[in-house]
């Protein structure tokens, strides 16, 4: 339970994060410009919808059902064998795979012939856009012969690949590079600007004692990130039509528990830094390299071999991983647990440097 001591300090500096109008637009204001540009960049006209077809039937009912496809505009039909039209599925070249098996409608009298769909299920708008115009075509097919029970039937296979969309990909990732920002600028370098202002002098010579500082300090830069990614999320499902696709609160726990690890590292880089200039510097030294390593702006597995099992290892990447594959594929808490567990581990790390590192009386000089 918190103090009444705890509690103000927590308003206080809730007030002095409000008043700086600056901080307010470059920690709001950029990611949403910036997710908007890359909108905007993606924004392009509809394109046909990409779909490989594996032919295994001789019937002609199977080839007048691939005629009728590529009679119509809204498909752009590539026929070729199930492994290579697979590949191209899983790396975006196309929306969905239809395998027609040989026993497809060999005979007029079958009751009912399967059509499997090899499908990226997270590409749920384009998914429920294409299923009606596939059965549509079924129907069409189907009249030909007979008006009674359904003469084909559809099994799908979710090959889990990336959303195609890059915004989808690049919302989740922005928003741990938002929170890792927020989390050490409003420890570290918020404590080296006390120091500066002689605010942790003043506080020195006070009953507060150094826990009462560091939990009012987390609890507020937990409520504006939380507050701060939450307008995010908003204005990204609203305005950009993006999905998040897994439970939300496994994506706010994912959340909550980056800003807890960033946090503590911002308050072992405020410890070891005196100047601005000083917690600038060591601040770049561990912001920068998480920005280009950790998946934010394109997938870890096309970095170099060499530099993949490093950038995994970084805390951003456990973040933005854990959320993207919350956000992204649905993922439960247990599906990532390997992030989670990584997560833990930098918590455990960057707790135990930040209690060592930071000594009040060292800290308020």
């Amino acid at each position: 339970m918190l103090t009444p001591l705890q509690r103000h300090l927590t308003s206080i500096f809730l007030k002095i994060f409000w008043r700086d109008r600056r901080s307010i637009f470059f920690s709001l204001f950029f990611p949403i410009l910036f997710m908007l540009v890359f909108s905007f960049a993606n924004n392009r006209d509809q394109q046909p919808i990409a779909i490989g077809i594996v032919n295994d039937s001789s019937s002609q009912v199977a080839s007048d059902f691939i005629e009728m496809l590529i009679d119509s505009p809204l498909f752009e039909v590539t026929s070729g064998e199930v492994l290579p039209l697979r590949e191209q599925l899983i790396v975006g070249e196309q929306t969905m795979v239809l395998v027609l098996p040989e026993e497809f409608a060999a005979n007029v009298d079958d009751i009912n012939s399967e059509i499997k769909v090899i499908v990226d299920a997270a590409q749920l708008a384009q998914f429920n856009l294409i299923m009606p115009v596939l059965e549509q075509t079924l129907l069409s097919i189907e009249r030909e012969f007979r008006d009674i029970e359904p003469m084909f039937s559809i099994e799908i296979e979710d090959v889990q690949a990336r959303s195609q969309r890059y915004i989808d990909f690049l919302l989740p990732g922005l928003m741990a590079f938002t929170l890792m920002q927020l989390a050490i600028a409003g420890s570290g370098f918020n404590i080296v600007e006390y120091r500066r202002k002689g605010i942790l002098k003043r506080l020195f010579v006070t009953p507060i004692e150094s826990r009462d500082f560091i939990t009012a300090i987390v609890l507020a830069r937990m409520a504006i990130v939380l507050v701060q990614l939450s307008i995010l999320i908003l204005l990204a499902v609203l305005l950009l039509d993006i999905r998040i696709v897994g439970n939300f609160f496994a994506y706010y726990l994912v959340m909550v528990l980056g800003t807890i690890v960033f946090l503590c590292q911002g308050f072992c880089l405020g410890s070891l830094a005196r100047t601005q200039e000083a917690i600038g510097a060591i601040g770049n030294i561990v912001i920068m390299p998480q920005i280009f390593l950790s998946g934010i702006f394109y997938p870890i597995e096309s970095m170099p071999e060499l530099v993949q099992p490093i950038a995994k290892l970084l805390p951003l990447s456990f973040v933005s991983t854990g959320m993207r594959e919350v956000a992204n594929s649905g993922a439960t808490l247990i599906e990532i647990t390997p992030s989670l567990i990584g997560i833990a581990v930098w918590f455990v790390i960057s707790f135990v440097a930040a209690t060592r590192l930071f000594l009040w009386k060292e800290v308020a000089n």
